[in-house]
């Protein structure tokens, strides 16, 4: 029950961040390499910050501290640390690359907003109502009707 905290706070943190995309730890060469790959929003630099400040650099403390010299998160080196075990990706492919974490959570809130609309007896009623056929027929609610189906 303790890890299932731990991942809530940690989740939490992230949310609260609002700035990571993705993350992912991967460890190969017979478990003597390790790699760290994620994508965000905004500066490497504040990137480092935030997550230093929430129970996620606990996290980082507690991966990193295997690997050689990695001074701590809160340590004032650690950005040079990590910039001098970095490596640029050779391929980087965004399946949305102009939408910040933000604007996905938002999108992801009006979506379910909106389906909760989709399913009242009120909404209903009113695609029936022949008052609001001029509005129905806008090329805009049709795309947004068509969204809603996909």
């Amino acid at each position: 029950m303790a890890d299932a905290a731990a991942d809530e706070s940690v989740h939490a943190a992230l949310r609260q961040i609002g700035t990571l995309h993705d993350a992912r730890h991967v460890i190969f060469d017979n478990d003597t390499r390790f790699m760290f790959a994620s994508v965000f929003d905004g500066s490497w630099d504040t990137y480092i910050d935030d997550f230093a400040q929430t129970v996620v650099g606990a996290r980082f403390d507690k991966v990193f501290s295997h690997s050689e010299g990695f001074p701590g998160v809160t340590d004032p080196g650690v950005k040079d640390w990590f910039v001098a075990h970095q490596e640029p990706a050779g391929v980087f492919v965004s399946a949305y690359p102009d939408l910040t974490v933000q604007q996905i959570y938002k999108d992801h809130r009006v979506e379910e907003a909106f389906e909760e609309v989709l399913d009242t007896a009120e909404f209903r009623a009113a695609l029936d109502n022949p008052a609001n056929a001029e509005l129905l027929a806008t090329p805009a609610f049709q795309k947004l009707l068509e969204e809603a189906a996909a």
